[in-house]
């Protein structure tokens, strides 16, 4: 396990939420995914998310995620959290996959809000404490309800945070009075899902990021949640600002796409996209070097 766990950071302070890079004809590219988390974890990251909504989790079969954990864990197992995505719509198949990603060495699991069906607040305390028994390893909740229809409300939230292993959530709610109550009422640690709000939720509460520019600019963000753990409130909020490019140009479309094309840009391991994500067009490709560009990323 890194060292940079303790009960207040349990996963670090930043962390990527990882893209699956694939060959050229949509086969699972492990070595390329070692190459890029080997990558990542040199910029600075204290963990990588695997099969995530950035790893194109929903399009990767069971064997292929627990694969591409066993492979990034092979790469920088030593050196950062290794947390597998295992969140489905499906209790009994959440288990399985959590079971599974235990199984390969995985230090922590990430447990997605169940989408589509939209389950009711007791449907879904039911789920992640399955969930969170199932293995000894602790848990991120990624509440998420622009994708999962539904959120994670607080009460449930102050509930699931007395289980043992469910210590922390993925906040993608883009709500700072909700995320200001839970963070207070439920002690769960808290990382910011959404990377506009990175410094903004660090000043209500929470302890770092899962990010997605963090394929790009992970040496800034660190410099940001150092600058404000430190107490340089200046500092972090100018590497906020001149983010703000970036964090604008990588979500003008879906975030793996623009994601994949800003690897490629770099000569980095992406490759193509899986149905029903597309490639992006050469003019949001040309949007996105500006936009980078604009935030300082070299290309």
């Amino acid at each position: 396990m890194a060292p940079t766990s303790t009960p207040q950071t349990p996963f670090g302070r930043v962390l990527t939420a990882m893209v699956t890079p694939f060959t050229a004809d949509g086969a699972l590219d492990l070595d390329g995914a070692q190459r890029l988390a080997t990558h990542l974890v040199d910029a600075g990251n204290d963990g990588l998310i695997i099969n995530g909504t950035t790893g194109e989790s929903p399009t990767t079969s069971d064997a292929e995620k627990s694969d591409l954990v066993r492979a990034v864990l092979e790469a920088v197992g030593d050196r950062a959290h290794v947390v597998a995505g295992v969140g489905t719509n499906d209790t009994h198949h959440s288990i399985e996959l959590a079971r599974e990603a235990e199984r390969v060495g995985a230090h922590g699991l990430l447990v997605v809000t169940p989408y589509y069906n939209k389950p009711p607040q007791e449907g879904l305390y039911r789920h992640f404490t399955a969930v969170a028994d199932t293995t000894g390893l602790p848990v991120m909740l990624y509440d998420i309800p622009g994708r999962s229809g539904v959120p994670i409300n607080t009460e449930t939230l102050v509930r699931l945070a007395e289980h043992p292993r469910i210590v922390a959530n993925k906040d993608a709610k883009g709500d700072l009075g909700r995320a200001s109550w839970a963070i207070a009422r439920s002690g769960l640690a808290w990382y910011s899902g959404d990377d506009m709000l990175n410094l903004p939720l660090l000043s209500v509460g929470a302890v770092g990021f899962v990010s997605v520019v963090g394929h790009v600019v992970t040496p800034d963000l660190r410099a940001l949640v150092d600058a404000f753990v430190s107490g340089d409130v200046q500092k972090a909020t100018e590497i906020h600002q001149k983010l703000l490019p970036v964090y604008t140009g990588m979500f003008r479309t879906q975030g793996v796409m623009t994601t994949k094309a800003a690897l490629a840009l770099q000569g980095l391991p992406a490759g193509p996209l899986r149905a029903p994500m597309v490639e992006c067009a050469p003019e949001e490709i040309e949007q996105l070097k500006i936009d980078l560009a604009a935030g300082g990323v070299q290309l």
